[in-house]
């Protein structure tokens, strides 16, 4: 079984070849001129992600997330919410790094097994890096205009956060 998800790619490779050359494209050059635009696609994201990098390191830095968690523990310890989990919902829509960080926090802290372990992991599992994806993806083809998007992917982010929190309270 192992050998043919090891054989797919080259597989696609060749297909993709064998097409171009039976269409008489010049594959070579196409995939030259195709690395050079992934090339200058990332330096002109360089700045944006760089700055969404400093922030979130300043914010985590200040220590605005504990602030806010503790801020919220009245709220989360009667709806039975693990304050533990409040950061993490909070840094998850900008990094996806940040929040392995405090996941990793949550699982030393509070143990593996506990419920704010379970809640953080189905929360990463089910959230999406929003603001980072937008950036990468919008800025990579130059759309200023978001429209509704930033809207729909944070609604989307908060009923995934309420449902992690449901379901692993529910399955715990």
């Amino acid at each position: 079984m192992n050998y043919i998800f090891s054989a797919i790619i080259p597989v696609l490779i060749c297909v993709i070849i064998v097409y171009g050359v039976s269409k008489k494209l010049p594959v070579f050059n196409t995939f030259v001129d195709g690395a050079k635009e992934g090339i200058e696609t990332s330096f002109n994201l360089i700045p944006t992600l760089i700055c969404i990098i400093f922030a979130i390191s300043m914010l985590r830095a200040s220590g605005f997330f504990q602030l806010i968690s503790s801020a919220l523990y009245p709220v989360t310890s009667f709806l039975h919410i693990p304050s533990e989990v409040i950061p993490l919902a909070l840094m998850r829509p900008f990094s996806g790094s940040g929040s392995i960080a405090v996941v990793n926090d949550i699982i030393t802290s509070c143990g593996a097994d506990s419920i704010a372990a379970v809640t953080a992991c189905v929360m990463c599992g089910s959230t999406e890096t929003t603001f980072y994806a937008i950036a990468v993806y919008y800025g990579s083809v130059d759309i200023k205009k978001t429209r509704h998007t930033v809207l729909s992917a944070v609604i989307g982010d908060i009923a995934a956060v309420i449902g992690a929190i449901f379901f692993s309270q529910l399955f715990f």
